[in-house]
C-alpha cells in the first residue's frame, strides 16, 4: 500500500481511507479528538487491553532522558508521558507538553495539575509541522501515537530535527505493520471490534473507525525509518513490540 503525502502540487491527503483536501483533514482530525478527549484514556486501556501502558513504559525506560534535560512531548494528549518526563528531568529540567488539539491539551493540563505535577512543565498548542520553538533547543522530542494523524509527516520530522540540539534524540511510538500471522485477527479486531467498543464506551463509532483506518495508512517500519533518515536523523533504528502492532523508532541529530 502506498502512503500518500500531500504536496504543493497535490493538495489532497488521506483521512482514514478517504481522499480529502488537506485543510479538510485538519478540521476532521480535530473533530475526532474533540470527540474522544474525555474518554481517551479509558478507550486506550480498552483498545489495547492495557498493553499501551507497557509500550509506553518501555519507551520511557529506553529514552535516555536525564535530570536537567529539555523535553518536548508532541501529541501529548492527556499527558501520561509528559507526567513521567516531568519526574525524569527534575527541577532543573523542563517539559513542554504540546498538542494541536486544545481540548486534548486542556484535559492533559487539568489531569497533571490535579496530580500536583507543576513547576517544570508548560503547555503549548502547536502544529508539529511548524513548531514555534527556537533552533537547537530540546534534548529530546517524543511523539506517541500521534504521528499518523499528522498530514505532512516530512514537514513534522524536519521541524522536530530543527528544534533538537545536536546530540538530541527523537522517539516515535506508533502503531505499525504487524507480522503476517497476526493480520487476520488484527483486521477483525480493528474494523469490527474497535468501532463497536467506540460506540459502546464513547458513543462514537465513526471516530474509532477513523483511528483504525489511520493506523493502516501510516508508513510501515522501514518506510518511517527512511523518512527519518531523509529528514537528517542518524543512527535510526526501530524496535517492534507485540509482533509489530506497535514500533518504537529512534533517531539522533548530530
Amino acid at each position: 500500500m502506498s502512503h500518500q503525502q500531500s504536496s504543493a502540487a497535490d493538495d489532497t491527503t488521506h483521512f482514514g481511507y478517504e481522499q480529502v483536501d488537506v485543510k479538510e483533514k485538519v478540521k476532521r482530525v480535530a473533530g475526532v479528538f474533540d470527540s474522544v478527549a474525555k474518554n481517551y484514556d479509558i478507550m486506550n486501556d480498552v483498545m489495547s487491553m492495557g498493553v499501551h501502558r507497557i509500550w509506553k513504559k518501555i519507551a520511557l525506560d529506553t529514552s535516555g532522558v536525564r535530570p536537567g534535560h529539555k523535553v518536548l512531548d508532541l501529541a501529548s494528549g492527556t499527558g501520561d508521558l509528559a507526567a513521567r518526563f516531568s519526574k525524569m528531568v527534575g527541577a532543573a529540567g523542563k517539559v513542554v507538553a504540546s498538542d494541536i488539539n486544545p481540548n486534548m491539551l486542556k484535559v492533559g493540563r487539568e489531569r497533571l495539575t490535579d496530580r500536583g505535577i507543576v513547576g517544570n512543565i508548560e503547555y503549548v498548542q502547536a502544529n508539529a509541522e511548524a513548531l514555534p520553538f527556537a533552533d537547537n533547543y530540546f534534548n529530546f522530542v517524543s511523539i506517541s501515537f500521534g504521528l499518523r494523524n499528522v498530514t505532512r509527516k516530512e514537514d513534522a520530522l524536519a521541524s522536530i530535527y530543527r528544534v533538537l540540539k545536536p546530540g538530541g534524540r527523537l522517539m516515535v511510538l506508533e502503531f505499525s505493520k504487524p507480522m503476517e500471522a497476526l493480520k487476520p485477527v488484527y483486521d477483525i479486531y480493528s474494523f469490527k471490534l474497535l468501532p463497536l467498543m467506540g460506540k459502546l464506551i464513547a458513543n462514537d463509532e465513526d471516530s474509532y473507525r477513523y483511528l483504525a483506518e489511520s493506523i493502516r495508512m501510516h508508513p510501515d517500519q522501514e518506510t518511517l525509518k527512511g523518512m527519518m533518515q531523509a529528514a537528517g536523523f542518524e543512527r535510526c533504528e526501530f524496535m517492534n513490540m507485540s509482533g509489530g502492532i506497535v514500533a518504537l523508532h529512534k533517531g539522533y541529530k548530530f
